[in-house]
């Protein structure tokens, strides 16, 4: 099948119109999306099952593609979704994790994380960051937009976040503890803290198709025993660490089954999804009822909130969003987020007890028109702190963060 590109562009009118209902109804299917926690962008996944045979399909254009997508009004699935992460963050001896699931609410922050000192181990928005590095394994069940399940496969234990109706429950049987919170019925809100399957990543990925943007349709492929389209996104721009997205689409349902995303520097993706089981008959409604075992610790979400200063009932979204003077630049892959602390950068070598050395260590000093600074690095996000305190950080290159510091300035 040849590959066909699209520009990005879309049919004005009445049909872009009936796309874009498609599109509202097909973002109700979903496990909720606290099942990732970290931002999309920078949260990888790998497949366990990979993928044999190349089905002979009907050919099919990528705007095409990106309809059937688009138009996909699956709501009720099951399966496995085996998942990996590597970010590429360097190795603080296990501070890295602490770092992953930290911030305001988490256990790390809050207590000791085992529940003992006002965290709860059962809170979805801590617990779940784990899938931030490793790999692991998830059960997903989805019925319609108000009853969603993902459980988190771990040695002798199991988390499960559950969505049934207004109530939102984590149990996380290791500890024995329990995490309650409420929603409005048909709101989808329970969604705001977490993308979780194929389609969630490939929603916020197809977000980005622009001008900037190649799309094509790159062969078949055989995910979980069923057959799909290939989808490959890249960057136009210079500048973007990220390589490519691709995508294989389930060909009957439009269903994204596995979401890949490699960086432009190679070797192992960064962010790879994909299900190695998979059916989309509706589960049995007892997979959604959960009582709180006997024993068991119930965190309300209530509770948790009224222990935590006012910054701290923010999600880690609304504090950036919080942040004066945050400024946008540049567009498209290579767009650079920034913002200035008002303090004097990191702590300088020799200072804080050793401090300074200790972070200048993981970074690269890097100097410009804008003065000195450092800049930290993982296989996606990349971060500039100057010397004068201002921050300039997104899924760019270290030069692409000098040439914006140097504008900047």
């Amino acid at each position: 099948m040849a590959p066909y590109e699209s520009d990005g562009s879309t049919t004005a009118g009445a049909a872009e119109e009936r796309r874009a209902a498609r599109r509202r109804k097909a973002t109700r299917y979903a496990v909720p999306v606290a099942v990732i926690g970290v931002a999309a962008a920078t949260i990888g996944l790998v497949p366990a099952l990979a993928d044999s045979g190349d089905p002979d399909l009907p050919d099919i254009t990528a705007q095409q593609l990106l309809e059937k997508i688009a138009a996909s009004d699956t709501e009720r699935l099951s399966g496995t979704v085996r998942i990996s992460t590597d970010l590429g963050l360097p190795d603080l001896g296990g501070l890295e994790s602490g770092l992953l699931s930290g911030g305001p609410g988490s256990p790390s922050a809050s207590g000791s994380g085992d529940g003992e000192d006002g965290g709860s181990a059962a809170d979805p928005a801590t617990k779940l960051t784990e899938l931030a590095a490793g790999s692991h394994t998830l059960r997903v069940a989805a019925d319609g937009p108000d009853r969603q399940k993902v459980s988190l496969l771990q040695d002798g234990a199991e988390y499960s976040l559950i969505h049934d109706g207004k109530d939102v429950w984590g149990y996380d049987s290791a500890s024995n503890e329990v995490y309650h919170s409420t929603v409005a019925t048909g709101t989808g809100k329970e969604r705001e803290k977490v993308p979780a399957t194929p389609k969630d990543l490939t929603e916020e990925a197809l977000k980005a198709v622009d001008d900037t943007t190649s799309v094509t349709v790159e062969g078949t492929a055989q995910v979980a025993g069923r057959d799909a389209y290939r989808l490959v996104v890249k960057p136009r721009q210079d500048g973007s660490t990220v390589g490519q997205i691709t995508v294989s689409v389930d060909a009957r349902t439009g269903t994204p089954l596995k979401f890949t995303l490699t960086p432009a520097s190679g070797g192992a993706a960064v962010v790879d999804a994909g299900f190695t089981k998979v059916s989309f008959a509706k589960p049995d409604a007892s997979t959604f009822d959960f009582t709180p075992p006997e024993g068991a610790k119930v965190t309300e979400a209530d509770e948790t909130a009224a222990e935590l200063p006012e910054h701290g009932r923010k999600s880690p979204g609304a504090l950036a969003g919080d942040l004066d003077g945050l400024k946008v630049i540049g567009e498209g892959w290579t767009t650079i987020a920034s913002f200035d602390t008002g303090g004097s950068g990191l702590p300088k070598a020799g200072a804080s007890g050793g401090l300074g050395d200790f972070l200048g260590s993981f970074g690269d000093q890097v100097k410009g028109d804008f003065g000195t600074g450092t800049v930290f690095s993982t296989r996606l996000v990349n971060a500039l702190i100057t010397d004068d305190g201002k921050v300039y950080a997104g899924a760019v290159t270290k030069e692409a963060l000098v040439k914006a510091a140097n504008t900047a300035k």
